[in-house]
């Protein structure tokens, strides 16, 4: 007699995180409908435009459901190229007025994709690599350090956030050449720059904008600020350098995981072979033109005079229109030098294109998200929420309450000017009341704006970067977690001690 037959064991589908798109689509979805409950509001503004404090009002709900359904439909073509209107502030592509999408950092992305990509067919980025992982093979940890602590410097100087996109194809094949894994290299550039933005001394991006807003010099609270620098600084390094010896001694425990072939790069026990003359131009190439970058943006009248300060005859005060056209010069002049000939130039550009364009998209849809909380007009309802939190507290409580309610704010306003300029006008006053200097609010304020934009998915900081190391937004959170209750905590105590020493 025969056996009866068994059905085949069912296999169930493993459930995996969403990716980066599907991620930022139920964000842009949620807060969509959170608009329809969340009133519309505003605060009657000065003539520079800033809110003034205590005259928040609440607004006639005027858009009807299908304007807000066209709203939703258009978020990522407004966060492309949609155009802030100068009398209503609503966003649209047919409207007049100044860009509001991220049409300038996507093509930003995408010429340093082609950039990147021209020099790598030269062949000298692969033997540069692979020549810096041989002589830092056994150091590779002062490495680690030195271009955090360079991030860091550009960070609190300037704001080098957006400006970090292109380091990835540079910094992604070295970490793995020498050992580590994606995260490390994501590690080093996001939280290197991150905790000089969260840091800020003379950035005017943040601290120049809200100390201006705050009606208060822009080295009022330097000391303070400097000492939070130095010591949350060497806090984010040693993170990172912990995670790095952990994932090398046992690569097994990467929290990134491996694609194929990462394990394939390595610094060989042998010299690389040498480069030619035109691979070693190539390379320098590379570098001065990343090193004009950073140059090029930096309002160094502002840094060194404060906010206001005319530009010197030889500030460039470039910003990602010329930082594209910079890029794509740059490949057509390191593909003529690498001599690749026209057709192979023409190919890698597009190839870089092609390559950077998911990441490009992610930055799109983040900045879709800020549209629609724009033109539902309920940003100005959280602030006003968040206002009444920190009134009638001590002084210590209100320096750590400006910081705990600015962390909200900071993640639906990723810009970190647009948050000054919104919150600062309605928080600088309160510290008059509070018996604190106005600087230590400016202090709170862009320690919450840093600590937020190191995680929230709305940042193309964030969400770009990860796209372009390809890492998992969810393995990233996992990462960087622990950093930032070490960071969130060192940041109370600062403010708790800045507030008592007043």
């Amino acid at each position: 007699m025969s056996e009866p037959l068994t059905a085949a064991p069912e296999h169930k589908r493993k459930w995996s995180f969403p990716s980066t798109y599907t991620i930022l689509a139920g964000v842009m979805l949620a807060v969509w409908l959170l608009a329809f409950i969340i009133p519309p509001g505003a605060y009657n503004t000065d003539g520079e435009g800033r809110p003034i404090a205590g005259s928040y009002h609440r607004l006639e709900e005027t858009k009807s459901f299908g304007a807000r359904l066209r709203d939703l439909f258009l978020a990522p073509i407004n966060g492309l190229y949609g155009i802030q209107d100068g009398k209503t502030g609503q966003v649209g592509p047919d409207m007049a007025g100044e860009l509001y999408g991220a049409a300038a950092v996507f093509l930003f992305v995408l010429a340093v994709g082609a950039f990147i990509t021209v020099a790598f067919a030269t062949g000298a980025l692969d033997r540069g690599i692979g020549s810096l992982a041989y002589r830092l093979r056994n150091r590779t940890l002062l490495l680690i350090i030195g271009i955090m602590v360079v991030f860091a410097i550009a960070g609190t100087v300037e704001g080098f956030a957006e400006e970090t996109l292109g380091f990835y194809a540079l910094l992604v094949p070295l970490t793995l050449a020498l050992g580590y894994d994606r995260m490390t290299a994501v590690g080093m550039i996001i939280c290197g720059a991150g905790v000089g933005v969260l840091c800020s001394t003379v950035n005017p991006f943040a601290t120049g904008t809200a100390s201006s807003a705050a009606e208060i010099a822009l080295g009022d609270g330097i000391v303070l600020r400097l000492a939070m620098l130095v010591v949350l600084t060497a806090a984010t390094v040693a993170y990172v350098l912990w995670y790095a010896r952990r994932v090398k001694s046992n690569p097994d425990k990467s929290w990134s995981g491996w694609l194929p072939g990462d394990r394939d790069v390595k610094a060989e026990d042998h010299e690389p072979d040498p480069m030619n003359g035109r691979q070693r131009i190539v390379l320098w190439l590379v570098a001065l033109t990343f090193a004009f970058m950073i140059f090029a943006i930096i309002p160094w009248a502002e840094v060194l005079e404060g906010p206001g300060a005319k530009s010197y005859p030889w500030q460039l005060d470039w910003f990602f229109p010329e930082l594209t056209a910079l890029f794509l010069l740059g490949a057509i002049v390191i593909g003529l030098v690498g001599g690749l000939g026209e057709t192979r130039m023409s190919e890698s550009v597009g190839k870089g294109f092609s390559d950077f364009v998911g990441a490009g998209i992610v930055i799109v849809l983040a900045r879709g998200v800020t549209v629609i909380m724009n033109n539902t007009q309920i940003t100005s309802t959280v602030l006003h929420a968040l206002e009444g939190v920190v009134t009638g507290t001590s002084s210590a409580v209100f320096a750590v309450a400006v910081y705990l309610v600015n962390i909200p704010l900071a993640l639906l306003i990723p810009s970190t000017s647009g948050h000054a300029t919104l919150a600062m006008p309605i928080m600088a006053p309160l510290a008059d009341f509070a018996n604190v200097p106005r600087s230590l609010v400016v202090t709170a304020w862009q320690s919450a704006s840093g600590w937020a934009n190191l995680v929230t998915p709305t940042t193309a900081v964030v969400t770009g970067g990860l796209a372009l190391a390809k890492v998992r937004y969810d393995r990233y959170v996992k990462f960087v977690a622990p950093l930032l209750g070490i960071l969130f905590v060192l940041t109370c105590v600062f403010l708790a001690a800045g507030a008592w020493i007043g």
